[in-house]
């Protein structure tokens, strides 16, 4: 199965040779652990890296139901999932994202950006779809306290676990990407930032078992970065496509101001007055002073940070679209129109004769007596 076409062939553990056939490689260690599957010596290992673990069966009125805690072992669930984000990074490049590539004509640098807001828009879009799933499924948006009522949340559904797990696999899979993707040194650190800062915050709110609240700010960035990477598209295709990224200023703001008002109300007020304050690790309760004020201040500078990249943004593209504006007005200042003089009967144009069809007359020789 091969992704990407070989045009030359490089030495064995080359560097051009990983970055050229990383996703080959990644796919037989995934064949591998399938096939371990098929073997009883090999199976319970081969589990641990497909199947979530730590579920717990408990009796209910409605019949056995199966939760899950985490543990250590969900580091081996996250590194097999970690292998199928870059296969299928390898398929959405090689059959989606390079053809598209090959028809715009792009530069390098815009080709970067390109390929970058193709990936995650793919990834937006079916993790907003997936978590809104999951939060209708489970009934979070239609009885709101239940963000933080019964804290805390340890023991969670299969769908719950599974998300977390997949997208804490696929942000870890975007580290060795900008090297696979040979990424700009310039795009680097931009990518690092927003790349550590989702790991960071789907891993506390995963630990804290503040994978309620997680869930809803999670479909709300990605719905809002959604829209920003297609309005970035588009904008890629045709420059002229200007009105998405006013839609996409609207909706940030909102999912700013949301995010905010959702920590408050769930981390500050409803934790705040829960009965079972304190630290209890074994049951997972993290309910405590401390880490309240530490989470609430993860998110508020968090939220602030991107406020003002956000202004910064939007007034250098203001200033963009201003000195854009006073160009053409100098240009068209600078090049008047010069009128055309005709005569009543159009033969003659700026006091040059010309002929009916437009076309200068030639001049007739005289003969010479």
């Amino acid at each position: 199965m091969a992704f990407r076409r070989r045009n030359k062939s490089y030495p064995f553990f080359s560097q051009e040779f990983l970055i050229q056939n990383h996703a080959d490689i990644v796919f037989s260690l995934v064949i591998v652990i399938l096939i371990g599957l098929m073997f009883e010596t090999t199976a319970k290992t081969a589990i641990l890296f497909i199947q979530p673990q730590y579920n717990v069966t408990t009796l209910s009125p409605e019949g056995e139901v199966t939760t899950y805690l985490y543990g250590w072992k969900d580091c081996a669930t996250i590194l097999f999932y970690f292998f199928i984000t870059i296969i299928l990074h390898a398929v959405v490049q090689e059959y989606l994202l390079d053809k598209v590539n090959r028809r715009l004509h792009l530069s390098k640098s815009k080709n970067t950006k390109f390929n970058e807001s193709g990936q995650l828009c793919v990834f937006h879009f079916v993790s907003s779809v997936w978590s809104f799933y999951v939060l209708l499924n489970e009934g979070y948006i239609l009885h709101p306290s239940s963000l933080w009522e019964n804290y805390p949340h340890s023991h969670l559904r299969f769908q719950v676990k599974f998300f977390y797990l997949t997208q804490l696999a696929y942000w870890l899979h975007a580290l060795p990407e900008l090297y696979f993707q040979k990424v700009r040194k310039e795009e680097i650190p931009r990518q690092l930032q927003y790349i550590c800062l989702y790991l960071l915050h789907i891993s506390a709110a995963y630990l804290l078992n503040l994978t309620r609240v997680g869930l809803v700010l999670l479909f709300l960035q990605y719905l809002s970065e959604l829209g920003f990477h297609i309005a970035r598209l588009l904008y890629f295709t045709d420059e002229n496509h200007q009105k998405m990224f006013d839609l996409w200023a609207v909706s940030f703001v909102f999912t700013r101001m949301t995010t905010l008002t959702l920590m408050f109300l769930s981390v500050g007020f409803g934790l705040a007055r829960a009965e079972n304050q304190g630290l209890d690790l074994e049951m997972g309760n993290f309910n405590t002073v401390l880490i309240r004020m530490i989470v609430l201040l993860l998110v508020c500078l968090t939220q602030s940070w991107l406020l003002w990249k956000f202004i910064r943004f939007q007034l250098r593209r203001w200033r963009e679209l201003r000195h854009e504006q006073a160009v053409r007005k100098k240009a068209a200042t600078k090049q008047p129109l010069r009128p055309l003089k005709r005569d009543s009967l159009g033969n003659h144009e700026n006091g040059v004769l010309k002929a009916e069809n437009g076309v200068s007359p030639r001049t007739k020789k005289l003969k010479s007596l």
